[in-house]
């Protein structure tokens, strides 16, 4: 088969002839990729950011295709069923993903000793995603193993397109739940950090549960353009201070509610604290450049919520956090419990109320992959969102 695999910083391969995924557990499906797409978590493996990738590794979370092997011990799925894959791999049976905490699987990741020596306690095991989080292949390859494929999956009906329901491994359900976890009332003010794809999905969460008015920062006019349509007001960090305008719609007060859909790359550079994390990322004494959370606490009105769906991979610098404590803000993050939302997502998207395939501004052949990381990583061509076709 083909699959895009990583070997090194900025570079991605279209490797072929390699060995077609064989079922390995009874629960196992096989799955024949018929769309995948490139994350914004994605780049940070792209560029070097996240440890624990390995020369070869198939990259890949967001994925979906048709069942064309089932274990002996899945009664879920049958061969010609059509999935959506979530990027959490949960084996619905621990005491986490009981309580629904499915991105927290306290079995999936496999490589778990690890995990627990980088961040403290394991996380689920994700598809495509370093071997801190199980060394799973991923799915931007033609064909999948999908462990524990007999909870896992989202079985899609007809009528629907793979534009429409692709999104549900990943970016919809990250942004509602990071829209979600900030129990937003309708006198809320809602900002957003990032107007990338999982921004963009924030944006028309808070529309949908209800914000009185949604902000999302970016510097790239078609991203800006794209959160506009879906009802949020915009700020352009290049062009003004994103203090000074969040304080002029809030009289002064500030967004009850704050965002990151940035993550560990913030690209600002008009601020001291910016041009400082450059700096020490690049001798390596900062993993993550948290320039977004520290303006996120500043800003956030006291007693507020700060709502973190931006990944995060090590060690950050010069938090202000004793203003945070100080101004009783509530910290929510995390990997996306995906299946908590599915259903719901699902029957929203049956009913009308939201078309996923907005997002996508890039539609090309597996093999073009590897140029598609680069404009993607650059934002060329109002590039928002890339779907693969293998």
């Amino acid at each position: 088969m083909k699959a895009l695999r990583w070997h090194g910083k900025k570079d991605i391969r279209c490797d072929d002839h390699l060995p077609d995924p064989t079922i390995e557990d009874p629960r196992d499906a096989i799955i024949k990729v018929t769309s995948c797409a490139i994350c914004g978590s994605d780049l940070h493996l792209y560029d070097g950011f996240m440890p624990g990738m390995k020369h070869g590794d198939i990259m890949g979370h967001e994925f979906m295709g048709e069942v064309v092997d089932v274990g002996s011990a899945n009664k879920k799925l049958k061969i010609g069923d059509r999935v959506v894959v979530p990027f959490t791999i949960c084996c619905g049976e621990c005491d986490q993903c009981r309580r629904g905490n499915f991105s927290v699987c306290e079995r999936s990741n496999r490589n778990k000793d690890l995990a627990d020596k980088a961040f403290g306690h394991t996380t689920a095991g994700l598809f495509g995603y370093t071997h801190l989080t199980g060394g799973y292949p991923g799915g931007q390859a033609e064909y999948v193993r999908v462990p524990y494929a007999d909870f896992t999956p989202v079985v899609i009906p007809e009528g629907l397109t793979d534009e429409q329901v692709l999104f549900l491994g990943d970016i919809f359900p990250t942004g509602w739940q990071a829209a979600v976890q900030c129990d937003i009332q309708p006198t809320d003010t809602v900002a957003i950090w990032g107007a990338g794809p999982v921004g963009q999905f924030t944006v028309r969460s808070a529309v949908i549960l209800g914000a009185r008015q949604v902000v999302c920062i970016d510097n790239v006019p078609e991203r800006l353009a794209m959160a506009k349509a879906g009802g949020a007001i915009t700020i352009n960090f290049d062009e003004e201070s994103v203090l000074d305008r969040l304080a002029e719609l809030t009289a002064g007060k500030g967004p009850e509610k704050c965002i990151d859909a940035v993550g560990m790359e913030s690209h600002a550079t008009r601020s001291f604290d910016s041009i400082y994390d450059r700096v020490k990322q690049a001798v390596m004494l900062e993993s993550d450049r948290p320039h977004v959370l520290r303006e996120m606490m500043y800003v956030c009105r006291p007693a507020g919520t700060l709502s973190i769906p931006g990944v995060y991979g090590g060690l950050i610098d010069k938090i202000p956090f004793g203003a945070a404590m100080n101004k009783g803000l509530t910290f929510k993050m995390g990997q996306t419990h995906v299946n908590r939302w599915t259903d719901d997502l699902l029957k929203r998207i049956q009913e009308g109320q939201i078309d996923p395939s907005f997002v996508i501004t890039h539609t090309v052949s597996l093999e073009d992959g590897p140029d598609m990381y680069n404009t993607f990583r650059d934002k060329k061509d109002g590039c928002v969102k890339v779907v693969l076709k293998p």
